[in-house]
């Protein structure tokens, strides 16, 4: 079973970079099973997806946020990471790493959930 833990600064300046990273135990890193996933919920939203990335690199990132938007991993490690860039109140939301099941649209693990607020 796969256990996914967020880590990151809960306070952000507008126009400043979103950085979050996500530490994984139970299933190695570099798995053809899954993409490693980022999906935020906005205040009284919806649940919109961010993007995600196979360890072997290939990546897809949400048109509406690509252009601000990296998600890395570390293949001999344990850890994926999302920097969002030029960051608004608008980004204020929880913000979590998922697994993405290759093949299907199914999240099968998820973390708890990072609280992210932007504010000056």
């Amino acid at each position: 079973q796969v256990q996914l833990q967020e880590s990151g600064p809960g306070l952000v300046k507008p126009t400043q970079t979103l950085s979050l990273t996500c530490t994984v135990s139970g299933d190695s890193i570099a798995t053809n099973d899954y993409y490693w996933s980022w999906v935020r919920q906005p205040p009284g939203k919806g649940l919109e997806w961010i993007g995600y990335i196979h360890y072997t690199g290939n990546h897809y990132y949400s048109p509406s946020l690509k252009s601000r938007t990296s998600i890395s991993l570390d293949t001999s490690g344990t850890q994926f990471s999302l920097q969002l860039s030029s960051v608004t109140p608008e980004d204020t939301a929880v913000y979590y790493c998922a697994t993405l099941v290759v093949g299907t649209y199914e999240y099968n693990y998820w973390g708890r959930g990072a609280q992210v607020t932007v504010s000056s």
